[in-house]
């Protein structure tokens, strides 16, 4: 029996209630959690074991063993170990101190006190000590330690309420209930005796979805997401409630679905791994042409002397000699790949981080949200983005919705009595109802009077948005109703009937109470035919106090005016025109009906009803035909608007981003028509474009036919116009007739669009449009769009959303952001950057992430210029010294060079240097570009750097060896010896290396200012220290250069010399910068020439887009934002102005032909197979 207990605990499980013995046979988990990855004991070897994954730990930690053979070793190992050891020390207290938290929170977590049933009394037990199988007691707003099995509550029918914030980020309550045989089991000593066995599935992360059956007294009962109560949940409005544990600790569906992110690199660091790779080759062939220098010179030359100078013990020939030789080379050559450079890279990403998260200007006072950045790895990816996808509500909308016209047996309300009015009257609810919303504005008062007078179909309307809905209702006072909507829409249409004279008061599982024109009406609750994705549209039957029955719906129009009855011809003519204008408006539409039922039709039905509801299988299948079978032949009642607006500043932000060459895509749930008209509010689409073609075919054949049709109209256009004079006109400023059009996709056609057979046609026909919006598409369509654009165009890309829906999407780009708003903070939660406002966005890239970019990219340049500079000295030194590896510095300043001499002042630079101020980055998006085309760091440029740096070294070794080779002191003694070239070398090393640096930076601040100066100041200072006859004395075995800096450095031709290497380094590099500027400035010159010469404060010159007037089609924009489930429950018992940009005119005129080439190069499209006849196409 055991044996058969553990194969079936792998695909379902067995929960024994009071039966610890019996529950421990399965080894469930415990309910104790651990999130952090080391103990006291662990830590150190776990922890160096997992930093010496990393390729550049294990390099210099072979680097240090090849150091420890004296054979091969010309350096001594705390040249390599110094640095590698702070690299891991500071590594290791950043791991340490985010485990410790993780342990503090594990342990506070772990050591809450729940009240536990064992052995009929109820007894504290720490969370971690309560097992699988226990019953628990919760009381009012204690968090739930476990996923349970509701019993019983105080509340009646078995009923509680939860807040999921922890688990979804929602913070309105949810109504769980127990199964009803259990509910009466609400005294502990009743809850003692149950031994009922629940048998369900395994641990799993579907936070909507559990299935199980209860066995008990040989019944069975089928159990739901309904109820359960799951850990991270607040029991809300509740006095106490008993539960069963079915999952415990790791578990539960909330560790469940906290799996780690996707770690994301960029494609700086892709590019990093390359060169490191590349760079380590070279290192491999400088080592290789020494070690053969080596075994020549020795054969030739080192034979001759073997006799007074024999090799080494382990030597005996030349070609060992060679081999050693090698190695001894890789050591000291090792430097052009220094460990510090992973360090400086992840401290400037760090603080880049911190400037985001500081930044004011990001700031949201309404709500009290600061940017932040979840992430210090993908800063500078922020300034390369090419594509954006955008979901719509609640990220370009405020997901914050209002009651704005309606229109009731084909008449329309809520337009205004005066148009031209600049501020309408708002209506005055409260002498007509005392239980109105105070914040509830509407302007027609047309509608109020015909309530006021008493309408039966405006009475009817109102009944049905006070009775068809799932809102939960608070009565904090008499009076003081505050509602509690899975939805804003929800939320919005229950206010309305509130306002209006049917104020929903409160229900149970059985009864719905309202008031209505001041008189108390309780209607009995009968069945809530639920909402869900497919059915699109809610249904309630109730009968009231005169016993009549009637059904309530409401919905989508296409799924609700296709099921009225034949009689409703004419209103529902007159209501399809009513709905096309709310549409055309941008508002979210929906269509109400009724249907009365007799006695006898709401038995059948419920019968069937009953029946369905408790099949075993397909279950979800047969509840739809019942809900079919009763939604038919409804009477049509009108239709409702509701407005979500827009957010402030997303127009400006569209039109920013759009200067900037960054196509943005609007992804979302929402119908075609309301998607279109958003994108009109928002200037994705204008008036302006030639065509926005629309894609809705529900055939592959007819998807790939208009896909090619538009291709085909794009492209015709775009060779149609080349020849004009205007063309010619924008070729020669880098317009781009693509943009002229945009395409709108629907989530059935782009499902057949990302089929692998007809994807790249789907890419080339979008990418050949300035805007993309797609249409009811599914949280995964989101997900695979953003895949398919990451593989087809290798751009980085950019997801931004605020509900849970957008998560697969962030996580799937490149980068993803989150917004902070009505849906929850799951998308912040999933994201790598977050803030409350899509207008941020324009400040996140071309403020900070193209100054990320470009300091990254400055940073790299210039660090792998100074080290080329640095090491190659070496190699050209072998050639002098019988390629003896030995090293032309002393091994101290090797030490230092990069810790200490160099590090403070090419931090600085990263961290803080600019090209131009932050407002002018605003007003000159195209300044943005370069990091979409990859063009400050390449491999191209990294070529020029360490050409430069090669340059640098020659110069650094042969114009000291040459003067000093015959130059002589003051008293006649020669100056050619190895220590005084030692000092010259790497105090004219230091010196160019700084005066490169300060031609580099583009913004100085005082940090600039005390690190290059301060670090040229202790190079000085260190260097006589260690050539000190003090520290000679004490360590005459370490220190062998003692006086040679104070002699060297009193010598005029030492100086003579520096200044010398020092003007052949620099001059060269300060004419190709002159000359580059005058005769190919890039557009970031132009801008600082242009902001010298105007010498006036920073500013916006303002004008004014007008928004095209559009109508025609059909565009209803109905969207249910809730969840499917809340009915089952109940009823178980259960015109902006846009800114001209100063850019418009001025970045077309001045931006460098050489970037429109290098773009037109990369967005070559590949024409698919044209075959296509005609389009479908919305005439703008």
């Amino acid at each position: 029996p055991l044996f058969c207990f553990q194969v079936l605990g792998k695909e379902e499980r067995r929960v024994r209630a009071n039966d610890r013995e019996y529950n421990e046979k399965f080894q469930y988990a415990s309910n104790c959690i651990m999130t952090s990855k080391y103990n006291i004991i662990t830590f150190l070897p776990v922890n160096l074991f997992e930093q010496f994954q990393e390729v550049a730990n294990t390099y210099f930690l072979f680097l240090l063993i090849l150091q420890l053979i004296p054979q091969i070793s010309s350096l001594s190992w705390f040249t390599t170990i110094v640095p590698l050891a702070l690299v891991l020390s500071i590594t290791a207290v950043k791991d340490a101190t985010d485990d410790y938290f993780r342990h503090k929170s594990d342990n506070q977590v772990n050591n809450r006190q729940s009240q536990v049933l064992i052995r009929g009394s109820l007894q504290n037990e720490k969370w971690m000590n309560v097992r699988v199988g226990d019953i628990i007691k919760l009381e009012n707003n204690q968090f739930v330690a476990a996923d349970l099995l509701l019993l019983s509550s105080t509340e009646p029918h078995g009923l509680c309420y939860i807040e999921t914030a922890e688990l979804d980020g929602e913070t309105n309550m949810k109504v769980r209930q127990s199964v009803s045989v259990t509910s009466e089991l609400g005294d502990p000593n009743n809850l003692a005796s149950f031994d009922g066995e629940v048998v369900c599935e395994p641990p799993n992360n579907k936070l909507d979805r559990f299935s199980g059956t209860l066995y008990w007294r040989e019944k069975k009962y089928s159990l739901t997401n309904q109820n359960m109560l799951l850990r991270g949940c607040v029991l809300r409005n509740t006095e106490a409630c008993y539960g069963l544990v079915i999952f415990a600790g790791p578990d539960t569906k909330l560790m469940q679905n906290s799996g780690r992110t996707k770690f994301k690199r960029t494609s700086i660091d892709r590019l990093m791994n390359t060169l490191v790779l590349w760079i380590f080759g070279f290192l491999v062939c400088m080592g290789m042409i020494l070690a053969v220098g080596n075994a020549g010179w020795e054969k030739e030359v080192g034979s001759l002397f073997q006799s007074y100078l024999a090799w080494d013990t382990p030597v005996n020939n030349f070609l060992f000699s060679a081999f050693l030789s090698f190695w001894s080379y890789v050591i000291i050559l090792n430097t052009v790949v220094p460990i510090s450079l992973y360090v400086s890279v992840e401290v400037i990403r760090l603080g880049h981080s911190y400037f985001i998260n500081w930044d004011q200007q990001m700031f949201c006072s309404q709500c009290n949200t600061a940017a932040e950045a979840r992430t210090t790895t993908l800063n500078e990816e922020l300034g390369q983005v090419e594509y954006i996808f955008s979901d719509k509500t609640g990220t370009l909308t405020q997901n914050i919705m209002t009651f704005n016209k309606c229109s009731i047996n084909g008449q329309s309300y809520g337009d205004l009595t005066d148009p031209l009015e600049t501020q309408p009257k708002v209506l005055d609810f409260s002498l007509f109802n005392p239980l109105a919303d105070p914040d509830f504005c509407f302007y027609d008062d047309k509608l109020l009077e015909s309530v006021k007078v008493g309408d039966s179909c405006t009475h009817e309307f109102f009944r049905l948005l006070s009775l068809c809905h799932t809102v939960m209702s608070e009565e904090k006072s008499e009076g003081e109703l505050v509602y509690k909507a899975q939805s804003p829409d929800e939320g919005a249409l229950v206010t309305a009937a509130r306002n209006f004279g049917f104020v929903f008061r409160s229900r149970t599982p059985g009864t719905i109470t309202t008031t209505e024109m001041g008189r108390t009406v309780t209607y009995s609750l009968l069945a809530i035919l639920d909402f869900n994705n497919i059915r699109k549209r809610m249904s309630v039957i109730v009968r009231n106090p005169e016993g009549r029955i009637r059904l309530y719906c409401k919905g989508a129009d296409t799924v609700l005016l296709e099921r009225l009855h034949p009689c409703n011809q004419e209103v529902m003519s007159i209501t399809s025109d009513h709905l096309n204008e709310y549409a055309a408006d941008g508002l979210r539409t929906l269509a109400l009906a009724y249907r009365d039922l007799s006695e006898d039709e709401w038995e059948a039905w419920s019968e069937s009803h009953r029946f369905a509801d408790k099949a075993t299988d397909c279950r979800e299948d047969r509840l739809a035909a019942a809900y079919e079978e009763v939604e038919q032949n409804m009477m049509l009642l009108g239709a409702t608007a509701i407005e979500d607006k827009l957010q402030e500043g997303v127009p400006e932000t569209i039109a920013v981003l759009s200067l900037a060459n960054i196509k943005i895509w609007v992804l979302t749930g929402d119908k075609q028509e309301t998607a279109v008209n958003i994108g009109y509010s928002c200037k994705m689409l204008t008036d302006d474009m030639t065509e926005v073609f629309i894609i809705s075919g529900h055939t592959v054949q007819s998807v790939r036919q208009e896909l090619r049709s538009v291709w085909l109209c794009a492209h015709c256009t775009r060779l149609y116009t080349v020849g004009s004079r205007i063309n010619a006109k924008l070729q020669m400023t880098g317009g781009d007739t693509a943009g002229e059009f945009a395409l709108v996709i629907n989530g059935h056609s782009l499902a057949h669009a990302l089929e692998a057979d007809m994807e790249a046609e789907f890419v080339s026909t979008a990418c050949a449009c300035k805007a993309v919006i797609c249409c009811r598409v599914t949280p995964l369509q989101k997900a695979q769009v953003v895949e398919l654009i990451k593989k087809r165009k290798k751009a980085v890309t950019l997801a931004i959303g605020d509900g849970a829906n957008d998560i697969s999407m962030i996580k799937s780009a490149h980068i993803g952001v989150g917004i902070s708003g009505q849906e929850g903070i799951q998308a912040v939660l999933a994201s790598d950057y977050s803030f409350s406002q899509f207008r941020f966005l324009q400040r996140l890239l071309l403020v900070h992430g193209r100054w990320s970019y470009l300091r990254m990219c400055r940073f790299l340049c210039y660090f792998f210029y100074k080290n080329f500079a640095f090491t190659m000295v070496h190699f050209w030194f072998g050639f002098f010294c019988g390629f003896s590896a030995q090293t032309v510095y002393d091994q101290y300043f090797i030490t230092l060079f990069n810790i200490v001499y160099t590090s403070l002042p090419v931090l600085a630079m990263g961290i803080f240097d600019q090209d131009v101020p932050d407002h002018r980055s605003l007003e000159y998006p195209k300044l943005y570009e370069p990091g979409q085309l990859n063009l400050l760091f390449n491999k191209r440029e990294f070529f020029i750097c360490i050409a430069q740096g090669i340059y640098t070294s020659v110069v650094l070794f042969f114009v000291p060896y040459a003067v000093l080779s015959n130059a002589t002191q003051s008293n006649g003694v020669p100056l050619a010896d190895y220590q005084t070239f030692a000092v010259t070398t790497a105090t004219a090393l230091v010196i160019v290396v700084s005066v490169q640096i300060v031609l580099d930076t583009g913004f100085w601040t005082v940090f600039n200012h005390v690190f290059v100066w301060g670090s040229l100041g202790s190079y000085f200072i260190i260097m006589f220290a260690l050539h000190s006859q003090t520290l000679f004395r004490i360590f005459p075995n370490q220190f062998h250069f003692v006086g040679s800096a104070q002699s060297t450095l009193l010598q005029p031709v030492v100086w003579l010399t520096i200044a010398l290497a020092t003007a052949i380094c620099i001059v060269p590099v300060l004419a190709f910068r002159f000359l580059k500027l005058d005769l190919k400035p890039q557009l970031s010159d132009t801008v600082r020439k242009h902001t010298k010469t105007q010498r006036k404060p920073p500013g916006r010159n303002t004008g004014s887009g007008r928004l095209g007037a559009r109508g025609g089609s059909r565009r209803s924009g109905y969207a249910f934002a809730h969840q499917e489930g809340f009915g089952e429950l109940i009823t178980s018992g259960k015109n902006m102005r846009l800114s001209s940009l100063a850019l418009a005119s001025f970045a077309s005129r001045h931006s460098s032909s050489w970037i429109d080439t290098l773009r037109r190069k990369k967005h070559t499209h590949t024409p698919p197979s044209t075959s296509g006849e005609s389009t479908y196409r919305l005439m703008t």
